[in-house]
């Protein structure tokens, strides 16, 4: 293909060539000015410069000289950084900046070149003040802001100031970070040398001394917004005391690689495009597990989005455990009100390979499991806080052709078969109980009274014979319901939750603990492996239902004198009750046996939920709430009824017992709540506990009647 050709008088070409000329001969001029008045012009930079940091921030910064070294190269000598009232924060002996002439035109400063030499930053922390309280400390014109924040604007602009202030060529030898916090924790971070050439940055940190070596290595690129640098430590893992110690948990790991790859607007928002990838992680912490977690491979490629009013990690996304993957998508909405969402994705796959994936020591019960088949998992979750009753939430492990080949350390299916089971209390074992016919106190479900059965399945997991383990519109309802309270004041789980968790797990309240649960649950559901029945007749046989009272048989007889299978409606209801608070149990009768007044509408509600599904005849009497009786030989026990109490001692197991609020009614406070006749001890043997801690004391009818106004709320909404 051929141009035209395009013939421009000459006139116009000299006419050009004159105005370019005239250009050049302004910049030259103007080049040599500024070149002759650079070194005034510095000085009152700098001098603007100090007299900010004054003004703004409280500093007291000092430099001893400041010169050109270069066309564009800054020269420094003997600077000092002190903020008012506080340590030194810096101390440099010799520092070199060079900065880029062209980006530098339209007012970017971008850094060509950085040097530095014997420099110290001390971080001093003092009770609650440190010497980096000035970043606090801006003006409140500066803070305030005048119009609607971008963020993906703030974004494009926070990352282009980090790639601009990082040199094409640094060398830097000696600069000390110490770390001070409050004197009883010293550190140290000699940063020997780092440098840049041509994008290859490496670094040999020493840490406290010659207690580790550190590295960061890899490639920068800022102009192309391209970086991959590499942190990890010579010989052995990257792990630090001092953090340990702050975040009450152990933290290591061999390498930890951050990629940017690319970043750019996309549309509206911000996209920013980079993975990050670690090496044997390991992590140990209370809340998360009782021994160590490890990660022997874990990675993330990710597309994170930053819009106008929101962050996002795109569904793009993959995060890789081992050989399995899962696709996640994360947004935080802030305008015009918060919205959080979440949602997980994996494809089809191997089921021992997702089984392999899951961190090392999380999930002590299922170690060495082998399964074949395939799962794919989906769950999505969506809560916008201001119409938090309209939460979404759903998740689903799907198995195809799913198989238990080889049990691990636990054997799911035992229960299936008489067993021994040890109830804990206060983080100690209680006594072994034998789940079979050889206790006399095990109940088969068919000698269960139906009113007992009613009761507690209405009461606790209507629809227990329905679902596979899990109800999501309840879980949905409880964090509906914890979001609005900002606590956790209801749970969504089933009775085959319970089963598990009482049965096959720790008392530990961890993350893993709880993971570890629903995984057990799904595993025993979806593959049948204990039928409906037996569940709900170990669940019977093992439910606390007093202090040192477990299992059905062991209830009707200590409070009701009765065996399971003669249990009235009233009896039934009246067990179903104290099941969240089983330890309580006492406090709800009068000292004549009699079942105290606010009983009375919880007996009405549950009775009439079973009534309506066909599960007890209607009753216009509370459902025989005026027939249940105390065990007359329990009655010795039960404190006077104008006795104040404070349950709430029991509303967590590491609690003692309730204290009273007269000396002489606290004497013998065990023997009177909980003993029992010579007779009773044989079979069932109460619990040593400690009597000694005190609280704010309140009456307990008063503290049960609200339980119950919420529970029965709470009923209501479920019904």
């Amino acid at each position: 293909m051929q141009f035209p050709k395009i013939n421009i008088p000459k006139k116009y070409i000299r006419i050009g060539a004159w105005v370019l000329g005239i250009f050049l001969v302004i910049c030259m001029v103007t080049g040599a000015i500024a070149y002759g008045k650079r070194e005034a012009l510095l000085k009152k930079m700098v001098a603007r410069a100090i007299n900010k940091a004054k003004v703004d921030y409280n500093l007291d910064v000092k430099i001893g000289s400041a010169g050109f070294s270069g066309l564009s190269t800054v020269h420094m000598t003997d600077i000092s950084v002190v903020p008012q009232d506080r340590d030194t924060l810096t101390t440099i002996s010799d520092m070199t900046i060079g900065v880029k002439l062209m980006p530098l035109l339209v007012g970017n400063v971008k850094l060509a070149e950085l040097g530095l030499d014997s420099g110290t930053i001390n971080i001093v922390v003092k009770d609650s003040l440190t010497n980096l309280d000035f970043i606090l400390k801006r003006k409140k014109k500066d803070t305030v802001s005048t119009g609607k924040m971008n963020l993906a604007d703030l974004a494009h602009n926070l990352l282009n100031q980090m790639l601009y202030k990082i040199p094409d060529d640094m060398q830097i030898k000696n600069l000390m970070l110490r770390v001070n916090d409050n004197d009883t924790a010293k550190l140290s971070f000699l940063t020997t040398e780092a440098t840049i050439v041509d994008g290859a940055l490496k670094s040999n940190i020493l840490v406290n001394g010659n207690e580790a070596t550190w590295h960061l290595n890899g490639l920068l690129e800022p102009a192309d917004k391209q970086m991959d640098v590499t942190f990890f430590a010579d010989n052995k893992k990257v792990e630090l005391a001092y953090l340990n110690n702050k975040l009450k948990a152990q933290l290591s790991f061999d390498t930890v690689r951050t990629q940017l790859k690319k970043a750019a607007y996309k549309g509206d928002a911000y996209k920013i495009t980079g993975s990050w990838a670690v090496k044997n992680l390991l992590v140990n912490h209370p809340a998360i597990a009782s021994n160590d977690i490890v990660v022997p491979n874990a990675s993330l490629d990710a597309d994170l989005l930053v819009g106008e009013n929101y962050v996002a990690l795109d569904s793009t996304s993959t995060i890789f455990l081992q050989k399995a993957s899962i696709h996640p998508y994360l947004k935080y909405t802030l305008s015009p009100h918060k919205i959080y969402e979440l949602k997980m994705h994996t494809e089809q796959q191997d089921a021992q390979t997702f089984l392999n994936a899951l961190p090392q020591g999380m999930f002590e019960s299922l170690e060495g499991l082998q399964v074949s088949g395939q799962v794919k998992y989906d769950m999505n979750f969506y809560l916008d806080t201001k119409q938090p009753d309209s939460v979404q939430f759903n998740s689903t492990l799907t198995p195809k052709d799913l198989k238990i080949l080889k049990w691990g350390t636990t054997n799911l299916q035992r229960i299936n078969e008489p067993f021994v089971y040890t109830p804990y209390e206060y983080g100690k074992p209680m006594r072994n109980i034998t789940i079979g016919p050889s206790n006399p106190n095990f109940t088969s479900l068919n000698q269960i009274s139906n009113n007992f059965k009613n009761a507690v399945l209405t009461a606790e997991d209507p629809s227990f014979f329905k679902h596979k383990g899990f109800v999501e519109e309840s879980i949905r309802k409880s964090i509906a319901v914890n979001f609005k309270e900002n606590r956790f004041v209801r749970g969504g789980s089933t009775i085959s939750m319970q089963l598990v968790k009482n049965v096959f797990l720790s008392r530990q309240k961890t993350l893993a603990r709880k993971v570890e649960e629903i995984l057990i649950v799904w595993l025993i559901e979806n593959n049948r492996l204990i039928s409906k029945n037996r569940m709900l007749e170990v669940y019977f046989n093992i439910i606390e239902m007093g202090q040192n009272i477990y299992g059905i048989g062991e209830a009707s007889r200590h409070y009701f004198g009765k065996s399971p299978a003669d249990l009235s409606v009233g009896e039934g209801i009246f067990l179903a009750n104290i099941v969240p608070r089983p330890k309580i149990a006492m406090f709800k009768f009068y000292g004549d046996g009699t079942l105290k007044p606010y009983l009375r509408g919880y007996f009405r509600f549950l009775g009439n939920i079973m009534a309506r599904r066909g599960l007890t005849p209607s009753d216009t009497s509370s459902y025989g709430f005026y027939n249940v009786r105390l065990r007359e030989g329990l009655r010795q026990y039960l404190l006077p009824d104008t006795i104040e109490v404070d349950t709430t001692v029991f509303d967590n197991e590491d609690d003692a017992l309730p204290v009273i609020n007269t000396q002489d009614e606290s004497k013998n406070l065990f023997d009177r709540l909980f003993g029992r006749a010579k007779k009773d001890t044989a079979t069932v043997k109460p619990a040593q506990q400690d009597t000694t801690k005190t609280r704010k004391q309140l009456r307990e009818e008063r503290r049960e009647r609200r339980r119950l106004e919420r529970e029965l709320e709470k009923a209501k909404k479920d019904d």
